[in-house]
């Protein structure tokens, strides 16, 4: 698989993780808009119930209403919503957001709304929690505080403890207010736990410590948000990777089916599968081991059908040379199994040739070389070897600017002649080869104004050993492997060979067509 699969995979996992990100974000958000609004109401319920159970009008808690906004409401006046109004009755204590603070509703027993506005809830409930213990305890005697202590302690849901130890006492700041005051509030560092100093008439120090205040970056809700991400991710890299598997396993599976000679079998996967690539060049490698197969079993089968009728000529003259009475004779016999051997040699040299070729290709050497140098050369000595027939060369005019081309001279120089010379045995009396080279692509078309090749044939005639049944048969000479081969140079060299009818002469046009440059720095 390619670098650009990976690429894909990671970015949908970036695009999932930001998404999932983003959704722990927006749950985070909801959660600790529950969660605070939950504190709001359940913070100050101890105080506003007790409140609420107060007797009205109590004159010791005039302080409310000049120090926190405190007034009792009926709830017409407040314009409660239907909610709100429920929720009051059934005694619930409601927080309302303000745009200064928080306000804070509670009903008491006679029907009427009490409403506190509080501009840190936190500061002002433990501030107004102080006060009300430090009237108490200073009403109480001195034998009854601790009694007194751990039932406040218990309604308000708080800590009230003497403070005695000097070690335990707050800083000098605090010392002063509570001195200044009767009461002071302090904290523990931004957002952390705070509580109240209370001095009594008589001078004791009363502690007061508050539960934490609220909290959204507690660990319960992170560690929520950590299951939830890990869950989700883990979920879909599941997903990801059954599906990877399952299209590996299909491949393995047709693996085993081509292993047991199932040569057809080939993998399944659309252009949505994570193994796409793997699966089309795994068809691709499929598709040509079974190509390999057929042509191994059909040059089998041909070597066998060709090489039987000069081995059974060479042994018929090698038989005759015992009967042979005189020179001539025996040399007749003796130039015959010459030329018998010589055409094993050249079948034998075809059949290297093809088979090197079509299982994989040689090592192509590409080199810059003159198309036009090789087109001529190729004619030059295909006259000389055919001069019954007239073999000519036209090149286009622009074509030897662009003459140098990435190629393996050798090859391309065997591709050519092959289709002259057989152009030139089945040619009436004219062979041309035309030559047209750009800036992009190589052309060399060669015609003759022989028969022809049937449309039909077109294909056939390219295939390893294959003859036709008109003019183009075994009499013309030939093994069947030239135009294979020309067709697999072309192959190694990106390009294609083809063959249709000469518009020119009237017979067969081969043509070979190819880039003029290189594409990458390796051949296939």
């Amino acid at each position: 698989m390619s670098l650009k699969f990976f690429l894909k995979q990671y970015v949908r996992l970036v695009a999932l993780t930001g998404l999932v990100l983003a959704l722990c974000a927006g749950l985070f958000a909801g959660v600790s808009s529950v969660r605070g609004h939950y504190w709001q109401e359940h913070f100050p319920a101890p105080l506003m119930r007790w409140l609420a159970a107060v007797p009205q009008p109590a004159e010791q808690y005039h302080w409310l209403a000049s120090l926190y906004d405190f007034r009792v409401a009926d709830r017409a006046e407040l314009a409660l919503s239907p909610v709100i109004a429920e929720r009051l009755s059934y005694g619930q204590v409601v927080a309302q957001a303000t745009g200064l603070g928080q306000r804070i509703l509670v009903r008491n027993d006679v029907g009427e709304i009490l409403e506190i506005h509080f501009r840190d809830t936190y500061r002002d409930v433990a501030e107004a929690l102080a006060l009300i213990s430090a009237w108490h305890l200073n009403d109480v005697l001195p034998g009854q505080r601790d009694d007194a202590m751990a039932e406040m302690s218990e309604h308000f849901g708080v800590g009230l403890r003497r403070l005695e130890d000097p070690a335990r006492l707050p800083s000098a700041e605090v010392l002063q207010r509570v001195m200044d005051r009767g009461i002071a509030f302090h904290r523990a560092g931004p957002g952390g736990p705070g509580g109240a100093l209370i001095r009594l008439q008589d001078g004791t120090l009363v502690s007061l410590d508050l539960p934490p205040p609220f909290n959204r970056w507690s660990w319960p809700v992170l560690l929520m948000l950590v299951l939830v991400a890990g869950g989700i991710l883990a979920a879909a890299l599941f997903l990801l990777l059954r599906d990877v598997d399952q299209n590996l396993r299909a491949v393995e599976s047709v693996a085993m089916r081509i292993a047991r000679g199932e040569m057809g079998a080939r993998v399944e996967a659309g252009e949505g599968a994570l193994v796409a690539r793997l699966a089309d060049a795994f068809n691709g490698m499929a598709e040509h081991i079974q190509r390999l197969v057929g042509v191994q079993r059909e040059m089998i089968h041909a070597v066998s059908h060709e090489l039987r009728t000069p081995v059974a000529r060479i042994r018929f003259g090698v038989q005759m040379l015992e009967s042979c009475k005189d020179q001539a004779s025996l040399q007749k016999q003796l130039d015959g199994i010459d030329g018998d051997i010589q055409e094993l040699d050249e079948l034998i040299d075809e059949i290297l040739t093809y088979a090197r070729l079509e299982q994989g290709g040689p090592v192509f050497n590409l080199q810059e070389a003159s198309v036009t140098d090789i087109v001529r050369q190729v004619v030059s000595e295909q006259q000389l070897i055919r001069p019954e027939v007239s073999i000519e060369a036209e090149i286009a005019a622009d074509s030897e600017h662009w003459a140098l081309s990435d190629i393996e001279p050798r090859y391309i120089h065997r591709a050519i002649q092959n289709l002259v010379g057989n152009a030139a045995r089945y040619a009436n009396s004219n062979v041309r080869v035309y030559c047209h080279i750009d800036e992009d692509t190589c052309r060399v078309d060669v015609e003759d104004d022989g028969p022809g090749v049937p449309e039909q044939d077109w294909e056939k005639v390219f295939t390893a050993f294959a003859r036709l049944d008109d003019s183009r048969t075994r009499t013309s000479g030939g093994y069947g492997l030239g135009l294979s081969i020309v067709r697999r140079i072309l192959f190694w060299h990106r390009g294609q060979a083809f063959v249709s009818r000469s518009p020119r002469l009237g017979g067969a046009r081969f043509s070979l067509v190819w880039p003029r440059k290189k594409l990458d720095d390796s051949i296939m």
